[in-house]
C-alpha cells in the first residue's frame, strides 16, 4: 500500500510542474514562482521567484527546509474536457491524468497546452473542442 500512496503523491506533486506556486519555509519565509523542478525529498526550484531578493530569478531549495508547497493556478479539469471529447468520439476517449493528458482514438494527445500529437480531420475536431473549453469560463 505505501507504495501506491507514494506513487500517487509522486503523480500529484508532478502535476505541479510548471505551475505557479507558494512555498512555504520552515521559517515562515514565502516564495512564490513558477515549480522549475522538484524530486522526492521535495529539493525543489522555483523559477522566476519572489521573495528571494533583489536580482534572483531563480532558486533551488533543500526539501528539508520545505514545509509547504501551494498550487496557485486552478489545476486542469481533464475529467470534464474528457467527457465533452467523449459525446463526439464515444469510447474512443482516455483521460490520463498520470501523464498529464487525454488520449483520443489512441493517436491524438491533449494536453492542458493542446494538441501536442496528432493530425488529421479528427484532430482538427479535438483542438475545436479544446478551444471552446478553453475560451468558456471556468467555476
Amino acid at each position: 500500500m505505501s507504495s501506491v500512496v507514494f506513487r500517487k503523491f509522486g503523480e500529484e506533486l508532478n502535476a505541479f510542474l510548471g505551475r505557479h506556486v507558494v512555498v512555504v519555509t520552515g521559517d515562515g519565509k514565502e516564495y512564490t514562482g513558477q515549480l522549475a523542478g522538484v524530486d522526492e525529498k521535495l529539493n525543489i526550484v522555483l523559477d522566476k521567484v519572489v521573495g528571494a531578493g533583489p536580482n534572483v530569478f531563480k532558486v533551488a531549495m533543500n526539501g528539508e527546509n520545505v514545509r509547504e508547497i501551494r498550487l496557485t493556478d486552478r489545476p486542469f479539469d481533464f475529467k470534464a474536457l474528457g467527457e465533452r471529447l467523449s459525446r463526439v468520439f464515444p469510447g474512443l476517449v482516455s483521460v490520463r491524468e498520470d501523464i498529464g493528458a487525454i488520449i483520443v482514438m489512441e493517436k491524438i494527445k491533449v494536453t492542458d497546452k493542446g494538441i501536442t500529437e496528432g493530425t488529421g480531420l479528427a484532430a482538427d475536431k479535438v483542438k475545436a473542442i479544446f478551444d471552446d473549453y478553453m475560451r468558456e469560463p471556468k467555476k
